[in-house]
């Protein structure tokens, strides 16, 4: 994995994702979108199929692949592109990676679908790992928790055999948290540090930043480049984004900052 930060693009080909359902939802603007975000710097491109804002209704299988696989093919067609699944379902998994994409983004951490595991070890994908317990539970410590989530995490994938280094860590901002907790959890970020597996952070416009700062979706851009970069600064090196040209130019000043010192 490379020690630069990389930027993960985020694609929902979805009506009703929080802050841009619907926008992409038929091919032809999703891989306009795509290359957009390519240009600005994205070195993934996240593919989605099914919203996962609180409240959003669940897709089936067969609707969700039918939808990814309406853009993965032409992102991948040509080999150049590095495209991730946003999904938690094994079936979904298996066509997006025959479909060409490397990577599988399961929110569940392959805790909701048996067969997940099964999947990334027989496609060979590299997976993201997201910490999420399901409920937000606000005496928990989710320091000590999520160390022993990703420690199981670690001895299902080998028992599936997944190899480490195909593991990406995610802290799940927004997931089965408080809105506060996920503040300690990005503070805390070097704790994931001990397992060896880069970290992805996903903070792009989520609501603890509208929360703390009293903005809409639309309005939370400066809060998510100041989440991301105390991100960074606590060790992770993949952040998930919606604003790729923003994040890769505070990544530029940030990184010229660093190597000026």
């Amino acid at each position: 994995m490379s020690t630069r930060t990389l930027l993960m693009g985020i694609l929902n080909v979805t009506p009703d994702s929080f802050s841009d359902g619907g926008d992409y939802f038929d091919s032809e603007s999703a891989l306009i979108q795509a290359d957009a975000m390519i240009a600005d710097g994205a070195d993934i491109i996240d593919v989605g199929g099914e919203s996962t804002r609180p409240g959003a209704r669940p897709v089936s299988a067969e609707d969700e692949a039918e939808r990814v696989l309406s853009v993965i093919p032409a992102l991948c067609a040509d080999g150049k592109r590095v495209v991730s699944v946003d999904t938690y379902k094994a079936d979904v998994a298996y066509a997006a990676a025959d479909a060409g994409a490397v990577i599988i983004n399961d929110i569940w951490g392959m805790t909701r679908d048996p067969l997940m595991a099964a999947a990334v070890a027989q496609t060979q994908s590299a997976v993201v790992v997201t910490y999420n317990r399901g409920t937000a539970d606000a005496g928990l410590n989710l320091v000590d928790d999520m160390r022993a989530f990703f420690a199981e995490a670690f001895a299902s994938g080998a028992a599936a055999g997944i190899p480490r280094e195909h593991m990406i860590l995610d802290p799940g901002i927004g997931f089965a948290k408080t809105w506060e907790q996920n503040f300690g959890v990005l503070a805390r970020l070097d704790v994931l540090h001990d397992f060896g597996a880069p970290v992805l952070v996903g903070v792009s416009r989520k609501s603890f930043i509208g929360k703390l700062l009293d903005r809409e979706v639309g309005d939370r851009l400066t809060g998510s480049l100041a989440a991301a970069l105390a991100s960074v600064q606590r060790g992770a090196s993949i952040l998930r984004v919606h604003d790729v040209a923003a994040h890769a130019d505070a990544l530029k000043i940030w990184t010229a900052i660093g190597e000026a010192g």
